[in-house]
């Protein structure tokens, strides 16, 4: 009887150690939300538009996480992500369902994590969680800086190792290239280094791109924010040289001739120093106010004509007055202009130098 009764303890008990072991999670999770948007001088015969669109900072997407617990302080996680247009319900990109993210992984309590697919960069995820006051914001009128001398924002067929030290954080990544004969063709690496001292934060990181034909782009950055109270402060560096001729292509604005290239324009050396800064208010608990300037000076920068290089000077002012009915909906209002000189005028603009941008929108989250 005793051996039987005991023979019972040791199954339930390793029953229960097996259910414990096993615990796992998914959630769903998304954000939706569309601006109604006037901007002016919206093509090249200088015509104002009204337009429904995306928000200034946030794209619509729903996801699924989840994570299982190893044990041991280890646990197996998942993520897929995938944007999509309110206004048309249509995917954010074409034929590719998981567009954001798609990856799976273990991570440590102790050591980090390392995962496996479609990632954010590390230069996006310091950018877009920390340091840019926009994080990477979607109008191509306010969201050119970061989103143009960081692309290749996310990345597909890579390793992400993303580790917490205290208050150092360290992310690396390598993206395979996947071409016959070539290790550096088509690929990307990039690391960032971040350590948060009390109310102050800085990081520092470097990204390479490479083409299908082995030509590099490498953007260096250096941000920093500091917490005043309800107020929080940023500022940071962004620098590009690009080969690839892809930034002088993602820096045109839609229905630009550069925009409208059908191939990149390599082996230009295209040099950008580019620098941002901006604050963050919360006013009170329902209101917040964002300030953001955005400011890039490039060397060798291609012309509307696809064919002349010269210098460009663009810039950006953005005020956003963000407002919460609940902790899940809230409204808001932007406006924004930006103006463009030397090759910026001539490329980067379908019409003016300039335009003007006012939105109000609506966004919820679950």
């Amino acid at each position: 009887m005793k051996k039987t009764t005991a023979a019972l303890g040791a199954a339930l008990l390793a029953i229960s150690a097996q259910s414990a072991f096993a615990q796992s999670s998914v959630t769903l999770y998304g954000i939706v939300d569309t601006s109604i948007r006037y901007l002016t001088n919206a093509n090249a015969n200088n015509d104002n538009q009204v337009q429904m669109g995306v928000g200034p900072i946030t794209g619509s997407r729903w996801g699924l996480k989840g994570s299982e617990d190893l044990g041991g302080g280890l646990s197996t996680v998942f993520r897929l992500e995938s944007g999509f247009n309110l206004w048309n319900g249509q995917m954010a990109s074409q034929n590719t369902l998981f567009n954001r993210m798609a990856y799976v992984g273990l991570q440590s309590n102790q050591y980090g994590a390392l995962t496996f697919g479609r990632q954010n960069t590390p230069l996006f995820d310091q950018l877009g969680n920390v340091y840019d006051p926009l994080t990477v914001g979607n109008f191509d009128q306010d969201g050119w800086l970061p989103g143009a001398l960081g692309y290749g924002l996310r990345q597909n067929n890579s390793v992400k190792y993303d580790g917490h030290f205290g208050g150092l954080e360290v992310e690396g990544m390598y993206s395979f290239g996947g071409v016959p004969g070539s290790t550096g063709a088509n690929n990307m690496y990039g690391f960032t280094a971040s350590y948060t001292y009390g109310p102050a934060s800085l990081d520092a990181g470097y990204q390479q791109n490479s083409d299908l034909h082995n030509n590099k782009y490498r953007v260096v950055n250096v941000s920093g924010v500091y917490q005043i109270g309800p107020v929080k402060a940023m500022a940071g560096w962004l620098w590009g040289q690009d080969n690839t001729g892809i930034v002088d292509m993602y820096m045109a604005a839609t229905g630009s001739p550069a925009a409208n290239f059908s191939t990149p324009v390599t082996n230009t050396n295209r040099i950008d120093n580019g620098f941002y800064a901006g604050a963050v208010w919360q006013v009170n608990a329902p209101l917040t106010l964002t300030a953001a300037y955005y400011y890039d000076h490039a060397r060798n920068a291609l012309n509307g004509d696809d064919v002349t290089l010269s210098t460009s000077v663009r810039y950006t002012a953005v005020l956003l007055a963000e407002y919460a009915l609940s902790k899940r909906t809230e409204v808001y209002g932007t406006v924004d202009f930006t103006r463009g000189t030397g090759a910026a005028a001539t490329a980067d603009f379908p019409g003016r130098n300039n335009q003007t941008g006012v939105a109000v929108g609506l966004r919820n989250i679950f």
